[in-house]
């Protein structure tokens, strides 16, 4: 549950590099930049935190998830690309709340194919289903006190609303691959390194045939290299996020992970309103929707974060990696130690000299593009950015040391 709290304070705290770009971009530059910033965080964080060796030695004890590792980065790379159009169309306020509706996606592939809440109270299928709704709900009030003065073209309403709607269902499988890596043992710092194979691909493809060719974008991006470093930075602080939603949905499901994890709108909403001045001259009905938004949205996140599994819950989470373990061949002792944040075979602890190039050549290209960031000409509170950076940090050592403590990132 903190890491997907966690997960929502850092994917909402992504968007604000972007932000900060302002850049005259086409999405697909824009994309591509940020995954190479994905890029840079799914291979460093993994190498840094756990080891290289670690991630292969998962692979082969299960290979066939490189082909689900791939899947699911080809469908977060269309996602977030069709989430820029959405952008772009509607607006961030407005796009946000249709593209979060994936947690009833993940939560419909979660009891269909992993018997999610099988077993479980109807207490408990109104604490999870009742308050991915009212974070739904929640979202939606927050996008309405947040759209005053927004004027949006008829023409590109609907194409706007159609890729929010997209990404939403894109976004919502994705978590499938997620979840059957874990219930086939694989360590999330493990997985997460095979996506940037599908990510660069579907990507690539998408620049090449849609995109006005791989050139021209990369060109675009050098002509404008001053925004450059923003989006990189945002791209990497999504892994962030996406890590905890990745040890999130390992241990606690679809379901559940889903909906803790899209209260990354209140960080957006708090980031725009305190730092960017957005909501600056709301009526009185506005900042009464912004506060019941934001009183809902805590709701729901109470509810699902005390919505504990019984018994009958855990016996089919078992039954599940049970039937994966039978039909991949695969060690059943292993799998249920490592779903329990357990390995058989601890890794040594050690960081190869590979590890250590790895992370000091991200580091290398943050400093060469931080070289060339430009200073954003947009309006921004530095006392307040400072808060709500610290809040971020704050969010990153409860949930990374409890994390660490309880599993050692296993």
């Amino acid at each position: 549950m903190l890491c997907g709290l966690a997960a929502g304070a850092w994917l909402g705290g992504a968007e604000v590099p972007v932000k900060l770009a302002n850049p005259a971009l086409s999405p697909f530059a824009v994309s591509l930049c940020m995954v190479a910033g994905v890029f840079a965080g799914r291979w460093t964080l993994p190498a840094v935190l756990k080891g290289s060796r670690h991630i292969w030695k998962d692979f082969r004890a299960a290979p066939h998830l490189l082909v689900w590792g791939i899947l699911a980065g080809a469908l977060w790379s269309v996602a977030n690309t069709l989430t820029i159009f959405a952008i772009r169309d509607i607006g961030l306020a407005i796009a946000f709340p249709l593209w979060n509706t994936n947690c009833l996606v993940g939560l419909f592939w979660g009891w269909l194919l992993f018997d999610e809440l099988k077993g479980a109270k109807v207490a408990g299928w109104v604490k999870v289903a009742g308050g991915a709704v009212a974070i739904l709900a929640a979202a939606f009030l927050l996008a309405r006190a947040s759209i005053h003065g927004v004027s949006i073209s008829p023409g590109h309403a609907q194409q706007g609303i159609l890729a929010a709607l997209g990404a939403s269902a894109l976004w919502g499988t994705m978590y499938v691959p997620y979840r059957k890596a874990y219930v086939s043992g694989m360590n999330p710092l493990s997985f997460v390194t095979i996506f940037t194979i599908g990510e660069l691909g579907a990507l690539t493809l998408l620049v090449a045939f849609a995109g006005g060719g791989l050139r021209s974008t990369v060109a675009a991006l050098a002509h404008i290299r001053g925004v450059v470093f923003w989006i990189f930075l945002g791209g990497f602080c999504w892994v962030v996020g996406d890590l905890f939603q990745q040890y999130a949905t390992k241990l606690v499901g679809i379901g559940r992970a889903i909906p803790l994890s899209n209260t990354n709108q209140i960080w957006g909403l708090a980031w725009g309103a305190l730092v960017f001045g957005e909501l600056a001259g709301a009526s009185r009905s506005q900042q009464v929707t912004v506060l019941a938004g934001s009183l809902l949205m805590l709701a729901g996140t109470l509810a699902i974060s005390t919505s504990t599994p019984t018994e009958q819950e855990n016996q089919a989470a078992r039954d599940v990696i049970l039937r994966e373990s039978r039909r991949y061949r695969l060690d059943e002792a292993r799998l249920l130690a490592a779903q329990a944040g357990e390995e058989r075979e601890p890794a040594s602890g050690r960081r190869s000299q590979q590890d250590w190039l790895i992370a000091a050549a991200a580091v290398g290209v943050f400093v060469a593009l931080a070289r060339w960031a430009a200073r954003p000409a947009i309006p921004f509170s530095t006392g307040w950015g400072a808060v709500m950076a610290l809040l971020l940090v704050a969010t990153l050592l409860a949930a990374g040391w409890t994390l660490w403590r309880v599993t050692r990132f296993n």
